[in-house]
Formats: structure tokens, sequence, C-alpha cells
């Protein structure tokens, strides 16, 4: 049994296939130990996709095994984010055909938190300018942020499912 506690985050799902949309909620239910129904919209910016939200409560880590049930189905779209909790760092997962999984840790506000360790090998492999430039918008996400800002702003207003782990 683990010892961190609970916490929360929400899993946004931005785009998916209509045939997909089952497994996704299998693989969430599966994960969070408890069946899950979503409420399907439609994805504006992608018309004949489904998009869902849903927020959960279960042990700390458990957003990263949300993404690993959630990434074998490499057409979706989607973010999930993990609140921080007693000795743990948020995270923020975000999942784009083409681009594949970006993770990152989050202050309690949400920003993105890059570690000394994660600046000084930044640092020491880039010398010019651009090159600095560029490493530091893969460690922001600056490329998911750009795939996926687009199906964020086509959710604006849906509503949110609280979903909590059973047991």
């Amino acid at each position: 049994m683990s010892t961190r506690g609970n916490t929360r985050g929400v899993v946004y799902v931005h785009s998916s296939p209509s045939a997909v949309c089952p497994h996704v909620e299998w693989a969430i239910s599966g994960t969070l130990g408890a069946r899950v129904e979503l409420k399907w919209t439609a994805q504006p910016a992608s018309p004949g996709q489904l998009r869902a939200e849903c927020g959960w409560r279960a042990p700390a880590g458990t957003g990263a095994k949300l993404v690993a049930a959630l990434k074998a189905w490499p057409m979706l779209r989607f973010e999930v984010t993990e609140e921080p909790s007693t000795g743990v760092d948020g995270e923020r997962f975000c999942f784009a055909p083409g681009l594949g999984l970006w993770h990152g840790r989050t202050s309690a506000n949400g920003d993105i938190v890059v570690g000394e360790d994660q600046l000084r090998a930044l640092v020491s492999m880039t010398r010019g300018g651009e090159t600095l430039a560029h490493k530091l918008d893969e460690l922001l996400a600056a490329a998911w942020d750009e795939a996926l800002e687009p199906y964020r702003h086509a959710g604006d207003g849906a509503p949110v499912t609280w979903l909590h782990q059973v047991g």
C-alpha cells in the first residue's frame, strides 16, 4: 500500500474518434478502480472528433498511470494534470499526435518547474542563443501548447465530471 497521500487532478481528452471513446472510459476506469462514464461532446476544432474531461481524486502518482493507459491510442489528444500533494510535486502531461508525450513538474499555481539540474544540463549542452531558446521551449512544452491550444479553447465552458477512486 502506498504511503503517499491522495491528490486530485484532471484528465482532458481534447479529441478522440467516437469508436475509441469507450476504450478511453475503460482505461480511466481501470486506473481509478471505479466505473467511469464521461460526458462526450463534439470537438469543434476537429469535426468528427469528441472531447471530454473529468476530475479525479486518488493517490499521488495516479496521473502517470492515467497517461500510461491513455497513450495506447496514439490518435488521441489529451492532457493529464496532478496537483501537488505533501512531499510530491504536481505534474502535467501533454500528448499530441506527431509530438508524442511531454511531461513536466508543476508548482502550486500550475507553472512548469524547471529544475536546477535541467538548467545546468541545458546550459552545458548549448552555447548559442537560438539553440538555448529552442531547448527552453522544449522544456516548457511550447510545441504541445501550440498543438493543443485550439482544442483547449474549443472546450471552454464544457462541464467537468469529478471522479473519486473507490477502495
